[in-house]
């Protein structure tokens, strides 16, 4: 098979995509859903297992397929595969699509089977290089390597998923892939529910909740790809133009795109040597960070992806250009905001949400630190999210590998600049963790948009001074309103669940309203937020 086959385009072309802020606003939605749940899952995760032992070796293991879920379904294989797949949509026949499909299906397939069989073989060296701090604990290393071999086969059963995802996103079913992880959530809470008291160790009906939960999510989306006719039938042929296009593509984009994802690994990792509970620290606060980033970030860098690639294919260059701009606008619309409520309400919302059952007020404190430090990143890690598909749709997978490597780099130095201090005169290491990763994305975030600029991809169009302006201010003003409303945390370890959790909604919506009044009377419109198009340059 060719590169590009040369028969006549399916039939699928022709019909038109859904807006770009309609299409991120469901995928929003959907993800907003999932996050909830997420929230739900974790504050009963707190309540059954707290930040013990047994907690950090669970979260360890946890860890490891949650990686490899933002790595294929939200990261480096879909920035791979959707621009081949593009193409060959742009230029191919129906048939050819469903060809690559099934030879994509049954190399990547293959080769997760054969990775999760070595791997849960060898259970011991991934919990040794994942958590190289348990080892001299016999018992938290025992659980941590346990779990692995239980949670091990979700990362070939979610990259399949994501596969799956990939797929339904590049012919714009958003909704579906979206709603996927909301699976995972209700399994882990049914799993924290139900079968946790029937085990000696909760943690344990925690890891089997996992694997279900890949299962379930993978069944989930067959039937849509069957309606689409396009439910792969795995074919192994490592020899496949396509296939070999997507992994040359492929290889260096699983560090490009991960470089964030890379770093908060390398956290805990560190984190296994510091005082127990630093794991469970880290895995709260970045829940927490990962709310906006996860509802409205991934969104837009999902539904901008396809949109980009058939850009390109049809060399649309000044569509790409604004579809950039329009993308990093929504991105800062909503990231500013969210990561200075987060410094400003990290405690009072970690209270509300987890101090209950096992977790402590000791445990919420330090976690509301790590908050507070990952929140100064937040504004890098959610543009990373939309300028890294401005290299990939176009299939330059060197540059952003190349920033990838002096991140990770800075991310490696900082660790020992802020941790060692932190740590020995304070007993806050895993913050120095947090910071060291917010600041090595926005060295990430600095140079792909350098990158993009040099090379006159991206360019700001019209309307920037005011857009900023009106950013600062609305934002100055969701502050102040927060800070004013915002009890103190004694009065809110003193209230019950549910008054806690009425006030702070109070304060979340004061400041949201604060801040979406403010946009509305300096001139922000709705229409202003629409996909731009080429003959209008966004307001």
């Amino acid at each position: 098979m060719s590169d590009a086959p040369s028969q006549q385009p399916g039939p699928d072309r022709s019909r038109p995509r859904p807006g770009l802020l309609r299409s991120s606003a469901l995928v929003g939605a959907m993800t907003m859903l999932s996050r909830v749940l997420g929230l739900i899952r974790d504050i009963v995760i707190a309540a059954t297992v707290g930040a013990s032992a047994y907690a950090d070796a669970f979260f360890v293991a946890f860890k490891i397929p949650n990686f490899l879920r933002r790595l294929f379904a939200e990261g480096a294989f879909a920035q791979a595969f959707v621009p081949v797949l593009a193409d060959y949509r742009e230029r191919g026949s129906a048939a050819a699509v469903r060809e690559l499909l099934n030879r994509v299906a049954g190399v990547l397939g293959g080769t997760l089977v054969m990775v999760t069989a070595v791997a849960v073989v060898a259970a011991p060296l991934v919990a040794g290089l994942f958590a190289p701090g348990f080892v001299d604990d016999p018992g938290k290393f025992r659980a941590t390597t346990d779990m692995v071999r239980i949670t091990f086969p979700y990362l070939a059963l979610i990259s399949m998923t994501g596969l799956c995802g990939a797929i339904l996103n590049s012919y714009g079913r958003f909704a579906v892939p979206a709603f996927t992880p909301v699976f995972l959530n209700l399994s882990l809470i049914g799993a924290a529910i139900l079968a946790a008291p029937h085990f000696a160790e909760p943690v344990y009906a925690l890891a089997w909740g996992v694997m279900i939960a890949g299962v379930v999510q993978l069944l989930f989306q067959l039937p849509f790809l069957y309606r689409l006719d396009l439910v792969p039938r795995p074919v192994w042929d490592t020899r496949d133009a396509g296939v070999r296009r997507i992994l040359k593509l492929m290889v260096p984009a699983l560090f490009g795109v991960s470089v964030s994802q890379l770093n908060l690994l390398l956290d805990t990792v560190l984190a296994s040597f510091l005082p127990t509970g630093s794991v469970s620290w880290l895995y709260y606060s970045d829940r927490l960070a990962e709310l906006p980033l996860g509802v409205f970030g991934i969104a837009v860098a999902t539904v901008i992806l396809p949109s980009l690639s058939a850009h390109r294919a049809a060399a649309r260059s000044e569509d790409f250009t604004l579809t950039l701009d329009w993308a990093v606008r929504m991105i800062l619309l909503v990231a500013v905001p969210a990561a200075v409520a987060l410094v400003v309400l990290a405690e009072p919302i970690l209270v509300t949400l987890f101090q209950y059952g096992e977790l402590g007020a000791r445990d919420v404190r330090m976690a509301s630190y790590s908050l507070q430090a990952y929140s100064l990143g937040l504004i890098a890690f959610m543009l990373i999210k939309v300028l890294a598909p401005g290299y990939y749709a176009r299939q330059d997978m060197v540059t952003p590998v190349k920033i990838g490597i002096r991140a990770m780099v800075a991310n490696m130095v900082l660790n020992l600049l802020f941790v060692v201090p932190l740590y020995i005169y304070f007993n806050l290491g895993h913050v120095g963790l947090a910071l060291a990763t917010s600041a090595s994305a926005w060295l990430n975030a600095v140079l792909l948009l350098r990158g993009l600029l040099r090379e006159g991809v991206f360019r700001f169009q019209p309307g920037w001074g005011r857009f900023v302006l009106r950013l600062l201010v609305a934002t100055g003003l969701m502050a102040l309103v927060a800070a004013v409303l915002v009890p103190g945390v004694d009065q809110l370890q003193a209230m019950t669940w549910p008054l806690r959790a009425l006030w702070i909604g109070l304060v979340c919506a004061g400041g949201g309203l604060a801040y979406l009044l403010a946009q509305l009377a300096l001139g922000t419109r709705l229409a202003q937020l629409r996909t731009p198009r080429a003959s209008s340059a966004v307001e």
